[in-house]
């Protein structure tokens, strides 16, 4: 399955979704819009997220699950939460 990129592979800067189509009637929607915030973090971020969501917030079972301390998967969630609040703050 191919991966959505949020990147630009050339300079860098954040690609917005241009097009959306239906697969049943071939409908099309053209114009600009913004990714999702989920879809603006990396997919290592978004599968810690949806790990974090599965072991019921605990981080005990996470850090477990990666093999890490407790306080790394920790720091990682604190740096991840900022990284979040920095999107959100960009898309106001």
């Amino acid at each position: 399955m191919k991966k959505l990129p949020s990147i630009c592979p050339s300079c860098e800067g954040a690609l917005e979704v241009t097009q959306l189509s239906c697969t049943s009637c071939e409908t099309k929607v053209s114009g600009n819009y913004s990714l999702p915030l989920l879809l603006q973090l990396t997919y290592e971020e978004q599968q810690f997220l949806l790990d974090f969501i599965l072991y019921s917030g605990s981080l005990k079972k996470m850090a477990e699950k990666v093999g890490k301390s407790y306080p790394t998967v920790r720091n990682y969630l604190d740096d991840l939460i900022e990284k979040i609040n920095q999107i959100k703050e960009s898309t106001i």
